[in-house]
């Protein structure tokens, strides 16, 4: 069974093209130690059914973070986004 795993902040790039600005996605486990992994990390994860992400934008209501894929490069949004992944970008930043 594949963990779902709440997306609660994200680290930015430089890039303002939106599909390459997410570079580390992270949260709190269960006993509320943060946890952080790159894109590409969280995109391993899905892709072998380890993880399963999600965020809640707004607070309370589950959207599902896919992976997509934009010129040939994978990037993660959630699925209530169009082409761009704006529920993830308007996450705070993670420590």
């Amino acid at each position: 069974m594949t963990d779902q795993v709440r997306i609660e902040c994200v680290n930015k790039t430089h890039r303002t093209d939106p599909h390459e600005r997410i570079s580390h996605v992270g949260g709190k486990n269960p006993d509320g130690n943060r946890w952080k992994l790159t894109e590409s990390a969280a995109i391993e994860g899905i892709e072998q059914g380890r993880w399963g992400f999600y965020a809640e934008r707004p607070v309370g209501q589950r959207v599902r973070v896919v992976i997509a894929q934009r010129l040939g490069r994978k990037y993660l949004k959630t699925s209530a986004d169009g082409e761009e992944p704006d529920n993830l970008l308007a996450l705070p930043e993670c420590p």
